[in-house]
């Protein structure tokens, strides 16, 4: 199975993926860990455009491929991007669950942004007005949607899989 998890900064994402893969078993494919080997490799300065994303639907079709099920996570904004990772899955004949993490609440998220810590070397975080700011398109489609706001960790992990479980 191939979960697709987007959402802006700071809303939880990559700790719900990390979670979600654990538990699965899956891999968990991350953009920014993706983008930030490249720059660091020198063939590229942020923003690096379609790149990361590119190498991300690489790698995970062929994870797919191999049998595994796979966690992309990625802010994902565009519904070019959502559709490319939609078609990853149609190409390698699995399932396919797009999840989108929020956090409704502004001054936790706020706070969120405040508080990261960078976990990839080298990798610039954003403020809250460049997340503001951000393009972000509305999803177009059915889609999990997992509200983190409130919650710790597990109990949004316990929503996700729920809610996987009820889309199987």
């Amino acid at each position: 199975m191939l979960i697709v998890i987007g959402g802006l900064p700071a809303t939880g994402k990559t700790t719900l993926s990390r979670l979600l893969a654990a538990r699965l078993g899956a891999v968990h494919l991350r953009i920014d860990t993706i983008e930030q080997a490249i720059v660091r490799s020198g063939l590229a300065r942020h923003p690096i455009g379609p790149a990361g994303y590119v190498v991300g639907y690489a790698l995970a079709e062929e994870h797919l491929r191999q049998g595994l099920s796979v966690v992309a996570e990625s802010v994902n904004p565009l519904a070019v991007t959502r559709d490319a990772w939609r078609d990853v899955g149609v190409k390698a004949g699995v399932p396919v669950a797009e999840v989108e993490v929020v956090c409704s609440d502004q001054d936790e998220h706020r706070a969120r942004i405040g508080e990261r810590e960078v976990d990839i070397p080298g990798l610039r975080l954003p403020g809250w007005q460049e997340v503001v700011d951000r393009e972000y398109e509305p999803w177009n489609r059915e889609h999990i949607v997992i509200d983190t706001a409130g919650d710790d960790p597990d109990e949004s992990l316990g929503a996700l899989v729920q809610a996987l479980r009820m889309e199987a």
